[in-house]
């Protein structure tokens, strides 16, 4: 069955899940009322993700499990999430219904994030990686440090090319417009760019992204690349000696940014 978007507050994203048999799972519902529309007449789910605690991710867990009574919560190993029925960490598998998700620790964003990588009944890969990797972008780090979301970034790129990234927010339009500053002479940038255009103006989602486009495109997964370490140093103002130092370049940049 097809992954599913359901559109909530102004601009996040909760991510649905269908088997055959009507079955779903539901990652990162943050408002109840969309989902429950959603899944109208269906079974309750087999689970509920949650990839960190915030409450544009968590808040409709409460109103689900009212009318879902039971319904496993899979969370991180964090108090802040109080209704959690099962917590995982790095390497744990997440099984519900027919899915099964390995559990990535991917502190930065917060300190507790995980993600899910795992694949669909068809086959397809799929990410699920809340506020850490963005199309084009990636989160602001309100817990962490550089190093270790720079880090997480860069596990999330070692996954395979074919995976698509599930991400928690409809943000590629303004990252595009960060990234071009960046890496300007990108051509694949750029090509992404005017398609992130053409589906918005026609009010289509961006999402999800593959990840190979993303290693391409994506200024923060190439803090390697002499082109996005130049243009950090030159808006730094002096020389940078390590990727980790790249990207803490590009987040102050990006969280300044007006373009």
């Amino acid at each position: 069955m097809p992954l599913q978007q359901v559109p909530a507050f102004e601009d996040n994203i909760v991510w649905l899940l269908r088997d055959a048999a009507g079955g779903s799972l539901v990652v990162d519902p943050g408002q109840a009322s969309p989902v429950l529309d959603a899944l109208a007449g269906a079974p309750p789910p087999h689970a509920i993700l949650l990839t960190h605690h915030h409450n544009d991710h968590i808040g409709g867990v409460p109103e689900l499990l009212r009318n879902w009574p039971g319904v496993p919560v899979i969370a991180p190993r964090d108090e802040r999430i109080g209704f959690a029925t099962r917590r995982v960490g790095d390497g744990d598998l997440a099984e519900a219904g027919p899915w099964r998700f390995t559990v990535i620790d991917i502190p930065g964003h917060t300190r507790s994030h995980i993600a899910f990588h795992g694949y669909d009944l068809d086959g397809t890969g799929l990410l699920f990686c809340g506020d850490t990797l963005f199309s084009l972008g990636c989160g602001r780090m309100f817990e962490g440090t550089p190093a270790q979301m720079h880090a997480s970034l860069q596990r999330l790129a070692a996954l395979p090319a074919e995976t698509r990234v599930c991400c928690g927010h409809e943000y590629t339009l303004a990252n595009a417009a960060f990234a071009i500053a960046v890496d300007p002479a990108n051509g694949a940038l750029r090509k992404r760019a005017d398609t992130v255009r053409e589906l918005r103006a026609a009010g289509r989602s961006s999402l999800p992204s593959m990840l190979e486009d993303e290693r391409g495109c994506n200024p923060f997964l190439r803090c390697y690349d002499p082109a996005v370490h130049a243009a950090a140093e030159t808006h730094a103002g002096h020389p940078l000696a390590s990727p980790p130092e790249v990207f803490a370049t590009l987040r102050r940049w990006k969280d300044g940014f007006r373009g």
